[in-house]
């Protein structure tokens, strides 16, 4: 036989086996995501930390996002329980177990979700860490949305006009907001909130700018109504299974940690930033009319008015924490203020 002839199966063979040793070797990591496809925090916050993961462990992890899984409330189980290997949910969806993260909530932060996002993560590493709220999960990024606003399907000049309407609340600071308010609370996660505005189910609700684009509120709002800063923001978390991440290589581990943590959860708050501009432009385009309050109006006067002693608030529920919050709180601030990328 010549020698050529034996040659080529013999590539052959040696090409096989590397190709299915790359193909055993590469793990997929499935991420549960409960937003549409199209919203930025899946089709630029995930697909990002998916490319950032594929090139840091050199292709042997692969992110595959699942939609569909649940209720954004339930995404913390099943993770703990590894169903998925990784999500994201909203810390005010699980009340009494996320204390600490209200503090990015609280009004008159006055910041980027950009900035709000970073100081949150380095806070959190400073003071909350210990208190070990996210027991049982890895944790891979902190974050807020932008700043918190109304949608409306009628009208209003004053906050008084609310009392009594029936308004969609996501959870954390939001609820302490509608009470003082005097507000009627509908709860729901926000990809049902365009069919209860459109049904009339509820005449409102609490959510950033930039859901006028990414839930087609503009569609169902007749008014958006923006703060000075907004009303509060909504803190998120993104979060890995330790069993997951322990059947990695250590050095695997290292690059997905090192492509989370602080550079993650500035992607993600620049993502919302982003996502406001986009949503206040669908909204103008849409017709919806625009109060834009500045600081001194009635509203804003109303607003500063009834938020007094909600810092005060947040402060006595988080005592039994055993950390320093109100450092953490005045610490927090500064930084997302003076926050520079």
């Amino acid at each position: 036989m010549k020698l050529k002839t034996l040659f080529k199966p013999l590539v052959g063979i040696t090409l096989s086996m590397t190709l299915t040793a790359t193909a055993i070797a590469e793990t997929k990591m499935r991420v549960a995501s409960w937003l549409p496809p199209t919203h930025p925090q899946n089709s630029v916050v995930l697909d990002t930390w998916g490319k950032w993961i594929d090139e840091a462990t050199e292709g042997r992890v692969k992110m595959v996002i699942e939609y569909g899984l649940g209720h954004p409330k339930t995404m913390f189980e099943l993770v703990e329980d590894g169903v998925v290997d990784a999500s994201w949910s909203v810390h005010g969806y699980i009340p009494g177990r996320f204390k600490l993260t209200e503090s990015v909530e609280l009004p008159n932060l006055n910041a980027s979700a950009e900035a709000a996002s970073v100081a949150l993560w380095r806070v959190s590493n400073k003071y909350y860490k210990q208190a070990n709220e996210h027991e049982g999960l890895t944790l891979a990024a902190l974050f807020t949305h932008g700043p918190g606003q109304i949608h409306l399907a009628e009208s209003i000049d004053s906050l008084k006009d609310l009392k009594g309407r029936k308004i969609r609340l996501g959870g954390g600071i939001q609820g302490a907001l509608g009470k003082r308010m005097d507000i009627t609370p509908v709860g729901a996660p926000a990809p049902k909130v365009y069919e209860m505005m459109q049904q009339r189910v509820v005449e409102g609700v609490f959510i950033p700018a930039s859901e006028q684009k990414t839930l087609r509120l503009n569609e169902v709002t007749k008014q958006l109504v923006l703060l000075p800063g907004g009303m509060y923001t909504m803190s998120f978390s993104m979060f890995l299974n330790p069993d997951f991440m322990a059947t990695l290589s250590e050095d695997d581990q290292k690059a997905i940690m090192n492509v989370s943590g602080e550079k993650l959860s500035a992607l993600a708050g620049r993502a919302w930033d982003n996502g406001d501009a986009a949503g206040l432009k669908a909204a103008k385009e849409a017709g919806v009319s625009i109060l834009e309050v500045k600081p001194g109006d009635l509203i804003d006067k109303e607003f500063q008015s009834m938020i007094k002693g909600m810092d005060e608030e947040y402060l006595a529920r988080v005592a039994d924490r055993g950390v320093d919050a109100a450092g953490a709180l005045k610490e927090l601030r500064e930084i997302a203020r003076n926050y520079n990328r």
